[in-house]
């Protein structure tokens, strides 16, 4: 069942410096969200380019961390999606907060939570990736031992005045696929991009800090497939919503 898992423990703590943490050279971490629906005709191709940027970023320097957010608005048209969520509808509107977009939408990308676009746009996310590319961004360190995430925050660019940033930790899964029985996708296996399965914040960091940790011991779900999940955690401002760093790994 999506987001399913269980935050057992959470200890953060913004105030003390974390551990020093070495900046290494290499692509910057990019999220790309794709709101979707297995109940939408027009989402698979949406899937499919975002398993193209994560296979071949389309821009040099950046690594694409892809997150398939599966919303539960098409679950009464015809096809429920198992892999929706009420909360990651949520998540979508605070975007259209963000954006003052018309009406939330499928597919929607979103890109570090900087720019959105209809999410089989390829043209529009390439150039979202290289916009988001020229803003700093700071430094995520993940320490997975099991079910057990410590993640560590260093060199955070300023936070927007009067905001502060939440640390997001979600568990993504990869290689899903759905036959479809009813609905727009009446007869097709839809294969997914990396599915959301958990998602919450567990920790803050005021507008005036640039670094923090926090740690969280999770439940996985036994019918989770763990060598295909992934562990992401990102810096993203309450209510301006960018994205200000990130990273990921796979859950040993």
């Amino acid at each position: 069942m999506l987001l399913a898992a269980a935050v057992i423990g959470i200890v953060s703590g913004v105030h003390a410096a974390p551990p020093a943490v070495s900046r290494v050279e290499g692509p910057t971490p990019v999220i790309v969200e794709l709101f979707t629906s297995e109940g939408c005709s027009d989402c698979p191709p949406a899937d499919t380019l975002l398993d193209k940027l994560i296979a071949t970023p389309p821009v040099a320097g950046a690594d694409i961390i892809g997150l398939g957010e599966h919303v539960d608005y098409w679950d009464q048209l015809g096809w429920k999606d198992r892999f929706s969520s009420a909360s990651l509808t949520s998540r979508q509107q605070a975007y259209q907060t963000r954006f003052r977009t018309e009406s939330i939408y499928t597919p929607q990308m979103v890109v570090d939570g900087r720019s959105e676009f209809v999410g089989s746009d390829a043209n529009a996310a390439r150039k979202a990736i290289e916009k988001t590319l020229t803003a700093p961004h700071g430094l995520v360190a993940l320490d997975v031992d099991g079910a057990h995430v410590g993640v560590t925050v260093t060199d955070l660019p300023r936070v927007a005045h009067g905001d502060r940033a939440d640390i997001v930790l979600v568990i993504a899964e990869r290689g899903l696929s759905t036959e479809v029985k009813r609905g727009e996708n009446h007869g097709k296996l839809l294969r997914h991009a990396p599915v959301v399965r958990y998602l919450s914040t567990i920790g803050q960091i005021a507008a005036d800090g640039s670094s923090g940790s926090a740690r969280a011991t999770l439940a996985l779900d036994a019918g989770w497939k763990r060598d295909r999940l992934a562990v992401v955690a990102f810096v993203q401002e309450h209510r301006g919503r960018t994205i200000l760093a990130s990273a990921s790994a796979p859950l040993q």
